[in-house]
């Protein structure tokens, strides 16, 4: 599977995950707690910052009835219509270019989910270093293929998406012109369980589609992302904010600061984990050897005396013959005067 490079990162197995911070709408209407959100993700070690773009206009109708208005009681917004949602949730326009740029001051990459046709050209305004597609457009081929036709890198989550819905996606992108997508294995509930992310999935996705793979992760905690590195994820995202205390649309999933300082280190560990198929001692278990149970003199012997249960021992350190001699070496008899705690080797013997 070839690397793929996003802005000046190298993203595939031989180089950590790369780790995204969602802002999504936890910016609660402030742009100095959105630049607030840029930092700590930046100090957490999250390698890019993701934001969305959209009005509420774009997305829906302005309706409180019907399919428009949310009545499920489990629903994290039960009681807005979408239009309500959006509107709270968007990240104005005007706040994309001071984001990116704080990002850029951070040396971390900034983009953008786009959702629609507009937010694409105003996003190619700011010279975005790749897209996102969220789950619920993956099957909304015409604005798959105006993201692809820049020729950038797209990241698509794969919620709900049938696998002829992903071919028909993959398909359209690659058609259109992206040589280099991302598909995150994702569940498009909030919060996520664990036992409904089917990270097994993975590694399936990749050698089905041929390309990276990673996870858009709405469980809690970083369980389920540091399991999905050791399946093949090279890119893990997650929604973040300051604190979920603090409220906001996606608080109720979101990482806080410390929580994500803990995936970058912990995703990090088990990538290096990974290694390759490897068995003998390795480099650092060298010096280890030596504590390994060998043969060993167990009592003072004079020359001529056998060997017994008594006095030949199984025990440690590691310089005598291996065990496995154990049951041949009974009854020999020895060369030569021997001390306790002498390591046996074949020149004992008679």
């Amino acid at each position: 599977m070839k690397d793929i490079t996003i802005g000046k990162v190298q993203v595939g197995a031989g180089h950590k995950p790369f780790i995204i911070a969602e802002m999504s709408g936890n910016h609660n209407k402030s742009l100095d707690r959105a630049l607030d959100i840029v930092d700590a993700a930046a100090k957490s070690g999250a390698h890019a910052l993701k934001i969305q773009t959209y009005t509420a206009d774009t997305m829906t109708l302005d309706l409180r009835e019907g399919e428009f208005f949310i009545e499920d009681r489990k629903s994290l917004w039960q009681g807005k219509s979408l239009y309500e949602l959006y509107q709270e949730a968007h990240t104005p326009w005007e706040w994309h270019a001071p984001i990116f740029e704080r990002c850029r001051e951070l040396g971390m990459l900034g983009f953008s989910t786009p959702f629609d046709d507009s937010a694409v050209d105003f996003l190619e305004s700011l010279d975005v270093p790749c897209y996102k597609i969220a789950s619920f457009e993956n099957n909304e081929l015409p604005l798959i293929r105006k993201v692809a036709a820049t020729g950038k890198p797209m990241i698509i989550s794969t919620g709900m998406a049938t696998v002829a819905e992903l071919d028909e996606t993959v398909r359209a992108a690659r058609e259109a012109g992206c040589e280099d997508i991302v598909l995150l294995k994702c569940t498009s509930s909030y919060p996520a369980s664990p036992a409904n992310t089917n990270i097994s999935t993975i590694p399936h996705m990749r050698d089905l589609f041929g390309c990276q793979v990673g996870l858009s992760d709405h469980s809690m905690g970083v369980g389920v992302a540091v399991a999905s590195v050791a399946l093949g994820a090279t890119v893990i995202e997650k929604h973040f904010t300051l604190r979920r205390a603090d409220g906001g649309v996606d608080a109720a999933f979101s990482l806080e600061p410390e929580e994500m300082r803990a995936l970058v280190v912990e995703t990090e560990r088990a990538w290096q984990a990974l290694g390759t198929v490897t068995y003998g001692p390795t480099a650092s278990e060298q010096a280890s050897r030596q504590f390994r149970r060998s043969l060993y003199v167990g009592q003072d012997m004079r020359a001529g005396e056998v060997f017994t249960v008594d006095n030949l021992r199984r025990i440690r350190p590691g310089s005598g013959l291996d065990p496995k001699y154990f049951p041949m070496l009974l009854g020999r008899r020895v060369r030569t005067d021997v001390k306790k705690g002498t390591p046996v080797s074949w020149d004992l013997l008679l």
